[in-house]
């Protein structure tokens, strides 16, 4: 090979010959240290008979998955990559709660929304008439307004007229 040994064979300490298994999916930089998690994990032997039993066009994907789950044992022993699944899958709930929230919020503000409308609807339309005593109306607002409460604003003026 013109470029040197691919990552496998120099971390093995041995010439990369022409056919090296490992050589298409091992580079001489990244590869190293990805072929030290495998064969740490794995071991080199093992990881050579599985490349070799599995058919040429699935072994990039193999290898990948080989070196995912090397540095994720690495990294975390017992559990590996289901250290990271759990993780995940807790995120997921974690989310769904806060989602569910969220959606419980909006819909009871947007409930809250149409009532107030409804009222305010109704008082409009009672302050259009002629005959009505606008100071009523602003004694209300005023009041409700100081309490900062506008359910409370459309259910007194309705109580009164």
């Amino acid at each position: 090979m013109s470029s040197g040994p691919c990552g496998a064979c120099k971390y093995l300490r041995r010439k990369c010959v022409k056919g090296c298994i490992f050589a298409p999916y091992f580079d001489t930089e990244q590869g190293f240290a990805h072929f030290a998690a495998v064969h740490k994990v794995f071991g080199a032997s093992n990881a050579s008979k599985l490349l070799l039993s599995i058919p040429a066009n699935k072994r990039l994907e193999t290898v990948i998955t080989l070196c995912y789950e090397a540095l994720a044992r690495v990294r975390d022993p017992v559990y590996g990559s289901v250290a990271h699944i759990f993780t995940l899958q807790q995120q997921v709930v974690t989310l769904q709660a806060e989602l569910a929230y969220v959606q419980a919020r909006l819909s009871t503000l947007q409930s809250a929304s149409t009532e107030v409308a409804a009222s305010y609807s109704n008082i409009l339309s009672v302050s259009m008439d002629p005959l009505f005593d606008t100071t009523v109306l602003h004694h209300v607002l005023d009041q409700q307004l100081d309490n900062c409460d506008l359910h409370s604003v459309a259910r007194d003026f309705d109580s009164r007229h």
